[in-house]
């Protein structure tokens, strides 16, 4: 019965995505995820209902929640990870796009063909999805525009409009919006290399207490045993675990607004 618990804990993490199988081609490849099972608020259940399993089984009830707890949280972060990439990923497929709109359009095409080039030669298939129905009409996308993507979006499909209106160049305010965002993308790759050292501090700080348990394990203390087995170490292993993920909350926090700054 354990092993094919086991297996079907196993299953569960590595739950592939709903998308067909298929030739991989630049297009298709541009807009995955490096976690798909993770997409959504269902990816997380199935992960911590995963690790509660596994902790069940290896433990006691107590791990398990503790496991599912943790899961979820790691399950959070790393859909929140995909989210950043994805929309800096949209930023440099648009900021390409607009390169190739602008050389067109300074080329004496129209800006039918002009949009028509952009939309091929956007490596992103959501971006490339939203920028062309942007120009074609100069609507901005529906919903919040919170991401950099979507507010240059907004911005774009004001400069379509003002140019459609007054005959304006279009081409110097896409210059101006391609500009913006490169440096936007350069300003966000400087905070990263600078929050790069932080970050790394406290992903060694998060992992001291597995390498005190295994150092333990090694002398011949058995602290594991003493946290699942006893009621001072299990109390003592739930607060533990409960420091662990507000101090890594915490330091997440900090990048964050150290990066947003």
């Amino acid at each position: 019965m354990r092993p094919a618990l086991l297996c079907l804990a196993a299953a569960l993490l590595a739950w592939p995505s709903g998308a067909r199988p298929g030739r991989l081609t630049p297009r298709r490849t541009a807009g995955r995820v490096p976690f798909p099972g993770l997409a959504g608020r269902g990816g997380v259940v199935l992960l911590a209902g995963a690790a509660a399993v596994v902790g069940a089984l290896a433990s006691t009830p107590v791990v398990a929640v503790l496991a599912a707890v943790c899961a979820g949280c790691a399950g959070r972060a790393l859909q929140s990870r995909q989210r950043a990439a994805a929309e800096q990923r949209r930023t440099r497929a648009l900021v390409e796009a607009l390169g190739v709109l602008t050389a067109e359009v300074r080329a004496g095409r129209s800006l039918t063909e002009a949009t028509g080039a952009a939309v091929d030669g956007c490596p992103d298939p959501v971006t490339a999805a939203a920028l062309g129905p942007v120009l074609r009409l100069g609507e901005p996308p529906s919903g919040p525009a919170d991401g950099g993507c979507a507010a240059a979006l907004v911005r774009i499909a004001a400069a379509v409009r003002l140019s459609a209106h007054t005959g304006c160049s279009l081409a110097g305010v896409l210059t101006a919006v391609e500009d913006d965002l490169r440096a936007r993308l350069r300003a966000e790759e400087e905070l990263r290399s600078a929050v790069a050292g932080p970050r790394a501090s406290a992903a060694v700080l998060a992992g001291l207490p597995v390498l005190g348990l295994l150092m333990g394990s090694g002398i011949g203390a058995d602290p594991w045993r003493v946290l699942t087995t006893t009621a001072p170490g299990t109390a003592l292993l739930v607060a533990g675990v409960g420091l662990e993920l507000v101090g890594t909350a915490w330091s997440a926090r900090l990048v964050r607004r150290a990066v947003r700054q």
